[in-house]
């Protein structure tokens, strides 16, 4: 495809995207319809899964594939689909006799409890559906991560300084992200948040983006050359990718740029990365949370979400590297000011 259509596809990509983002905050905007959590004081608990449509589920797995390795936010564009689709309600669900339902029954330690809430549920539920953006990447990428495993079985050098580097990225958002996991919940996961964050990331990006295009130009550099400290450097970058907004696909790759990675190379590299964050965050709220999840919405719903994310994750993917080798990020930093200044629009009505 030539450079010129290349583009012209990618701002079409965008402007749907962002017009879609612009419905949706428009929905989120307007009073949310009475869920069954407020037309009534009973809420069977078989029927609490009917607040997550098909469609609904749908939609939410491919906001999460696409966005997931865009450099846009995937978290962000989540919460405000969660918002427009009324999913965040926190008023506490019952069951058929208006007994309250718990995610954390009250007990000598905790008197009040935690009850169950469609946004909990929602909360969890856009973490999990990460496992499709996990899938794209192994099925995409499965001969590095094959030399990996090589290279821990003494077969691969390359493969295990690969290892090596995936861990040193890992680690500091591993530790981080566990210590301020409950702190970011709490504080961090609302559209005033997003729309901060869509603003100091795209600031980032457009004065990376102009370092990067002065630089001498130098071999091409694999992420397999990286040295410890520089991938330790991108997991420290990695861990402003908690704040909610920020992208962790935007952070990897300016990390990446800053070791010397060419765009290709560090969008590969945010993807291997990925898998060890991804695959922690999707366990760690799946078991803190996944039960009361599947109690609201049901498996079927979780696996359609997983799916739709992996198939829309693997195109998202191919379509980034290939971009980013072409025309770098400038053109999502400009998207993400766009929809931060249109997001702060409703926010404010």
């Amino acid at each position: 495809m030539a450079k010129a259509e290349t583009h012209t596809t990618v701002r079409r990509f965008l402007f749907a995207l962002f017009f879609l983002s612009v419905i949706a905050a428009a929905r989120a905007a307007t009073p949310a319809p009475a869920t069954s959590a407020q037309r009534g004081p009973a809420v069977p608990a078989s029927a609490a899964a009917a607040e997550l449509s098909a469609g609904d589920a749908v939609i939410l797995g491919v906001i999460e594939g696409v966005t997931e390795f865009l450099p846009i936010s995937s978290t962000g564009h989540l919460i405000i689909a969660t918002h427009a689709l009324h999913l965040d309600s926190e008023h506490p669900l019952r069951d058929a006799a208006g007994q309250p339902l718990w995610h954390k029954k009250p007990s000598v330690k905790d008197p009040a409890g935690v009850p169950l809430t469609l946004k909990l549920a929602a909360d969890t539920y856009t973490v999990v559906i990460q496992a499709g953006a996990i899938i794209a990447v192994v099925l995409l990428y499965w001969r590095p991560i094959l030399s990996v495993f090589s290279g821990l079985l003494g077969r691969d050098p390359a493969g295990l300084r690969l290892f090596r580097n995936l861990v040193c990225a890992f680690v500091p958002v591993a530790i981080i992200g566990l210590a301020l996991n409950h702190w970011i919940d709490v504080h961090l996961f609302s559209v005033g948040a997003v729309i901060a964050a869509q603003i100091a990331g795209a600031i980032l990006m457009l004065v990376i983006e102009a370092w990067r295009r002065r630089q001498p130009a130098h071999p091409e550099r694999e992420p397999v050359d990286l040295t410890p400290r520089q991938a330790t450097g991108i997991g420290f970058m990695q861990c402003l990718a908690l704040w909610p907004g920020t992208s962790r696909s935007m952070v990897t790759i300016v990390g990446g740029y800053l070791a010397g990675l060419s765009p290709a190379r560090a969008a590969e590299f945010s993807f291997l990365v990925g898998l060890p964050v991804l695959t922690g965050a999707a366990f760690v709220k799946g078991a803190k949370s996944g039960a009361a999840m599947i109690q609201v919405f049901g498996w079927s719903h979780v696996l359609l979400g997983i799916a739709v994310a992996a198939v829309a994750a693997a195109i998202a993917v191919k379509f980034l590297v290939s971009f980013l080798s072409r025309h770098g990020l400038a053109v999502f930093a400009y998207y993400r000011i766009a929809l931060a200044l249109v997001l702060a629009w409703f926010s404010l009505r």
